[in-house]
């Protein structure tokens, strides 16, 4: 299973998103330091969820890292995250 499914897999059982968009961006850092030869090492996501209400930017960013620990200690080099509550990505 690629780096990409596992993390759709985890945030959707966890978080329930109403949207969740991952992007591989390993291709742009592609000779830099955590940078592996086969990929799937640097991710830009998004998450949409109703799991962030009343939870500060940082503390719905600490739920996503605790989510993905293994895979951030085993692959995942870089993690860039937005992370929404339906209202405020509109999708209510």
């Amino acid at each position: 299973m690629s780096m990409a499914a596992v993390i759709e897999k985890k945030l959707n059982a966890a978080l329930s998103p109403a949207r969740l968009a991952i992007v591989d961006e390993s291709l742009h850092h592609a000779g830099h330091a955590g940078a592996r030869p086969e990929g799937e090492s640097h991710f830009r996501v998004e998450v949409v969820s109703a799991a962030f209400a009343n939870k500060p930017r940082v503390e719905r960013q600490r739920m996503v890292y605790a989510i993905l620990a293994e895979e951030l200690s085993s692959g995942i080099h870089a993690l860039a995250l937005k992370t929404l509550t339906p209202d405020e990505d509109g999708t209510a």
